[in-house]
């Protein structure tokens, strides 16, 4: 049985673009390479380690596939997915043996309790105030009771129009930033339970990680 749909961002298309115009100059500036981050990386291992044998992994705005590789060389059964489809061939390209395809976050066709763990890895942040909430439902609902759900997003008030990113490039999104504590409000509003939450600056921007279970 499905969930019923998500609404649809209005700007989807548009960011949908600004992100196939951003994605050659992503990958070009190494970008999303969480070894280069101590703590980033501790948050990933952590969800390796816990998730491991729950079941098959989803990675959910993967970009070029950096991160979604880093979980299969922790022998995950792990796939993503990315609304660029840009972003998806660079994802392809430099990860063959890894598993992608195009699909926004807000139009997943997820069976309930079918995944072990689902990774929304800084790629939730365009999302509209009204839809994150459903999103992460959804979330809930496609994870197997004990299964976990990573996250990270910007921390801040306000949302935040972006006009160029990545070098330069001209782009159309906003930037929805989040208090930790709201965060994790709606994560748990969502039916899960948290149960790790890691604030950090990262790449100049403040951030929050959280880590949360589907109840057994």
């Amino acid at each position: 049985m499905h969930a019923h749909r998500i609404d649809r961002p209005a700007d989807l298309d548009a960011v949908r673009a600004s992100y196939d115009r951003v994605a050659d100059n992503y990958v070009r500036m190494g970008l999303g390479d969480i070894r280069d981050d101590p703590w980033l990386k501790a948050s990933i291992d952590a969800f390796a380690d816990t998730v491991r044998g729950l079941g098959p992994v989803l990675d959910v705005g993967c970009g070029p596939g950096t991160v979604t590789a880093y979980l299969a060389e922790r022998g995950l059964d792990v796939s993503g997915v990315d609304l660029s489809p840009r972003m998806v061939e660079n994802a392809r390209r430099l990860h063959p043996h890894c598993r992608f395809e195009v699909a926004s976050a807000t139009d997943l066709d997820l069976e309930e309790a079918s995944l072990g763990g689902i990774l929304g890895w800084w790629s939730l942040f365009n999302l509209p105030r009204d839809v994150l909430p459903q999103v992460f439902a959804r979330f809930a609902r496609a994870l197997k009771p004990g299964g976990y759900l990573l996250t990270a997003t910007h921390v801040g008030d306000g949302d935040f129009p972006r006009t160029e990113a990545y070098g330069d490039v001209p782009v159309r999104w906003t930037t929805y930033r989040w208090r930790p504590e709201r965060y994790v409000e709606l994560i748990e509003r969502a039916g899960l339970r948290t149960v790790a939450e890691l604030r950090l600056p990262a790449g100049g921007w403040p951030g929050v990680v959280v880590m949360a279970e589907r109840p057994e």
